[in-house]
């Protein structure tokens, strides 16, 4: 069961609401509906689902919806029409006090102006969200110095927000959502105004602190590269509605239309494709089964001047060249052992290919791709200059 499910979820700003929600169903776009009724549509009949763990990202430019949307998962906007389920309850219609116990128990929100007290010290701003549930002192103290720990502010507990730095001031706010151990950390455009150095820094922590805390995370932001680097998967707005969903591949290899393809054409690929997009069908030879001979016709046959050598169970043993091969062949040696390399250098298929770039420069053979520890593939230069350049997309089969 997802932790948190949206079904149909609509807002609609204005008096003429049914009005409006029936244009909508009619076909009608944000622009008519406007003009027709005088009303606003936020947000469009979103449906997703995000897991537990997850960190679900939702972007879009000014004015798509976004900030709207995780608002209507806690309803600090009230949803005109559709349904919000936390692990499988709708809240959707619950009463001010289970919604309120829903939001101390399940959510908690990281803003993105920090929202801090100016008058109480990092660890009084940390614990006020116990505070207002009146818990005893000790504990609730106890409780912010930890997540302040986490954050990385254990030493600065007593001192003011006008103090810090604003990445500093940003991690008290993390810390504060982080002190009642939610399940689900909702965060709305966190470190859009943040300095570009401290809000990479920030993204770095919080991929380093979800790793720890392994919370169920839903992102807002605006940046498509914030978006890129934080994401599990990402939902794409555009007036109000999701134009697509999917793993920060998939949007950059398979855009669903022209405006998908268009937001993200400026992308730096390498930052965001993998060895698993540009690796190319390895030819091998089996050391438990081949000798120098096989090794050889295979080369031949492939036009290639050296071959991969795995084991039964595909696991990586090192590479053969053809003059090895062929001397070894001379002397009928027999054994792939004898004329073995084991200087190959190896990635995992999830490495990004900006983390490539020098190994593929330096190495005077292909490097080989692996997944726990089986051999799957195989990058060689031009796969991967060919796989960044183009245009249509990516396949590692090419």
């Amino acid at each position: 069961m997802p932790v948190i499910e949206v079904k149909n979820l609509t807002k609609v700003f204005g008096r003429n609401t049914k009005e409006a929600l029936s244009r909508l169903e009619q076909g009608h776009s944000k622009e008519e509906i406007l003009n027709e009724t005088g009303c606003t549509v936020a947000v469009n009949k979103a449906t997703f689902s995000v897991k537990q763990g997850e960190f679900f990202v939702i972007m879009g430019l000014s004015g798509s919806g976004k900030s709207t949307l995780i608002r209507l998962i806690n309803r600090l906007i009230e949803p005109t029409e559709g349904n919000i389920f936390i692990d499988g309850k709708d809240i959707s219609n619950l009463d001010k006090q289970a919604l309120r116990q829903v939001r101390r128990e399940k959510l908690s929100m990281v803003f993105q102006r920090f929202a801090l007290f100016p008058h109480r010290t990092i660890l009084e701003n940390a614990e006020f969200g116990l505070e207002i549930q009146k818990m005893d002192k000790t504990e609730r103290r106890k409780k912010a110095t930890e997540a302040l720990q986490l954050v990385g502010l254990r030493d600065y507990l007593d001192q003011y927000p006008d103090q810090l730095s604003g990445g500093m001031q940003q991690r008290v706010g993390l810390a504060r959502a982080l002190t009642n151990d939610p399940e689900v950390l909702l965060m709305d455009e966190a470190f859009s105004a943040l300095d570009p150095l401290i809000r990479k820094d920030m993204q770095d922590e919080l991929i380093e602190l979800q790793a720890k805390m392994k919370k169920t995370i839903i992102f807002i932001t605006h940046d498509l590269d914030e978006a890129l680097r934080l994401g599990d998967r990402i939902a794409l707005m555009r007036d109000g509605s999701i134009v697509q969903i999917g793993t920060p591949e998939e949007i950059l290899v398979n855009p669903a239309n022209d405006y998908v393809e268009k937001f993200v054409e400026d992308v730096d690929r390498s930052k965001v494709l993998t060895a698993k997009h540009v690796m190319k069908r390895p030819e091998t030879v089996n050391i438990e089964r081949h000798g120098p001979r096989v090794a050889l016709e295979r080369m031949r046959a492939e036009g290639i001047s050296s071959i991969l050598v795995i084991d039964n169970n595909r696991h990586l043993k090192g590479y053969v060249t053809a003059d090895d091969a062929l001397e070894a062949r001379n002397k009928e040696v027999s054994d792939l052992n004898e004329i073995l390399k084991t200087d190959i250098q190896s990635v995992d298929k999830d490495k990004p290919m900006n983390d490539i770039f020098n190994m593929i420069y330096d190495s005077p053979i292909p490097i080989a791709v692996v997944e726990d520890k089986r051999l799957v593939g195989v990058l060689v230069r031009g796969a991967i200059i060919a796989g960044l350049a183009s245009e249509g997309g990516v396949n590692g089969n090419d």
